[in-house]
């Protein structure tokens, strides 16, 4: 029911009250919590036209001259094959400007990801930018218990700190690997997980196919008779799936079979060349660029082979490796560069662009994982980065999820959100009205357009101590990490359950218990 409306003189404007003030807190916080973000600021760009038409030419050269491999998957080669490519063994020879063509004329711009919650459904693509958690390492870390290895509780409390997260527009994949449960039947209990204690959107299994194929079916158990997406007329796209190319230049047979489950199934898939420079492509930015283009370009064009129209998205997963030792850095420039340039290519090709997070080579969370995370999430940010894998709980190179980590790392995505917003230029947000009410010479501390907006008027951090050295000290003289290692606690202890139907939860269960009976247990 709509509050009365308060009567007033007409020719006097109303001072804002306290109840005003009220209002709009809880209308910007119901704001801050949106599926995804759409940015209102430029892309920031490190290359002009002539560069980013060189690395283009360069990409279709090494497609053409030196091939990629599609290994041990006859019916892949036999697709190449049909679509006019230059197949010698297991090796494919692609013209130039044929995978673009093939890209161009059947891949979509954007595309919905849906959510078992409509209101959580996501677009990808354009100017939106969705953030999901770190994916893939097989120990935690928190401060009570140091490193070990992941189990399936772990991988159930990211999955609730991710749903708690106002920051976190997406549930993730393999947030940790649980490494307590068999490797053939783990995902059946992760991509529940995902769809149990989340009502976000989330990833599904890549490691074998029947496992892309699982991950289809609980999807579609979830969904039931909404399977078709009436804006299109074709499945929905239910699940994102990481598809990474071995490089240099090679696709693998599982990841091939999983891609092709989820292509013909209309499941987005990501399909991300992982590289480190100087390993993995060349030591140079633009070596690796082009490299990186022409790997994501053959694997994007497969899809669209598979099933034309099929959502894909053209990641990027490179760093540098140190030249003394061998080890993956990260935060480093040339990363950096790397990304800003995919992210241009992306859009000059037409389809969503993956990259970035907030990664870190350091094993706990301290200033070194701070200012190497800070020096990757900025950057996709400004790059423009439409789907952001790793924005929370990334340590140690991808080996470790954090606990402390991943709440920081949730503080520093908050930040993102404003930042990406841009400048207000509304009536309240130029704020003539405070200038003229408080004049020369005074504060605006009481005035009425701050007693209006003073709940949200910054960024407000949950971690960050901005007290004095004396409160601070009488309040147990705790850093970042410690107050850090409070908050998640709370929040798992905080965490209501979203509602699911208990004939969805009993048919996901049943599937599950058939498939796991199916076949032995193995850890391989």
């Amino acid at each position: 029911m709509n509050d009365p409306q308060p009567t007033a003189e007409p020719s006097r404007a109303r001072r804002p009250s306290g109840r005003d003030a009220k209002r709009a807190s809880r209308a910007a916080r119901a704001a801050s919590s949106v599926p995804y973000i759409t940015r209102r600021i430029p892309y920031y760009e490190v290359l002009d036209e002539e560069g980013l038409v060189t690395l283009e030419q360069n990409a279709d050269a090494i497609l053409e001259e030196i091939g990629i491999d599609f290994r041990e998957d006859a019916e892949a080669l036999a697709i190449w094959k049909a679509a006019g490519a230059d197949v010698q063994g297991e090796r494919v020879h692609l013209p130039r400007g044929m995978c673009r063509s093939i890209i161009q004329r059947t891949a979509p711009h954007e595309f919905t990801q849906h959510a078992r919650n409509p209101a959580r459904s996501v677009l990808i693509g354009g100017k939106n930018t969705v953030f999901a958690p770190a994916y893939g390492s097989p120990f935690v870390r928190n401060l009570d218990e140091g490193r070990r290895y992941a189990r399936i509780e772990d991988f159930r409390n990211f999955v609730k700190l991710a749903y708690t997260s106002n920051a976190l527009h997406h549930s993730g994949g393999t947030i940790c690997e649980p490494v307590d449960l068999p490797v053939n039947k783990r995902h059946l209990d992760m991509v529940y997980s995902h769809f149990k204690y989340s009502d976000k959107p989330c990833m599904g299994s890549v490691t074998h196919p029947d496992r892309a194929a699982d991950s289809v079916e609980l999807a579609k158990i979830v969904f039931g008779a909404e399977l078709t997406d009436p804006l299109t007329g074709r499945p929905k796209t239910m699940l994102i799936n990481l598809i990474n190319v071995n490089s240099p230049m090679t696709y693998d047979a599982t990841m091939l079979g999983a891609l092709k489950v989820y292509a013909r199934a209309n499941q987005a898939t990501i399909v991300t060349p992982f590289i480190l420079a100087g390993a993995m492509s060349p030591v140079t930015v633009a070596g690796t660029v082009a490299q990186t283009l022409a790997e994501a370009l053959a694997g994007m064009a497969f899809v669209q082979l598979i099933n034309p129209g099929a959502p894909v998205v053209l990641g990027s997963f490179a760093s540098s490796v140190s030249m003394q030792s061998g080890a993956p850095t990260f935060g480093t420039p040339e990363p950096e560069l790397v990304l800003y340039s995919m992210a241009a290519l992306a859009r000059r090709l037409g389809v969503p662009f993956r990259s970035g997070g907030s990664l870190c080579a350091s094993k706990i969370p301290d200033a070194q994982a701070a200012f190497e995370s800070a020096n990757t999430l900025l950057p996709s940010c400004l790059a423009g980065v439409n789907f952001m894998l790793h924005v929370a709980g990334w340590l140690e190179g991808g080996l470790a999820m954090g606990y402390e980590k991943f709440v920081m790392d949730v503080d520093q995505a908050g930040m993102m959100h404003t930042l990406l917003a841009g400048v207000d230029l509304s009536p309240n947000g130029q704020a003539l009205d405070a200038i003229r009410e408080v004049g020369p010479g005074k504060h605006f501390l009481g005035c009425a357009h701050t007693q209006a907006n003073f709940e949200n008027a910054f960024y407000r951090s949950p971690l960050a101590d901005n007290n004095s050295y004396e409160q601070w000290e009488a309040e147990g003289a705790t850093d970042m990490a410690r107050r850090a290692n409070v908050l998640w606690k709370k929040q798992l202890a905080e965490y209501v359950e979203p509602p699911m139907d208990p004939a969805i939860d009993e048919a996901l269960l049943d599937y599950i218990a058939r498939r796991k009976a199916s076949f032995p247990d193995s850890m391989v």
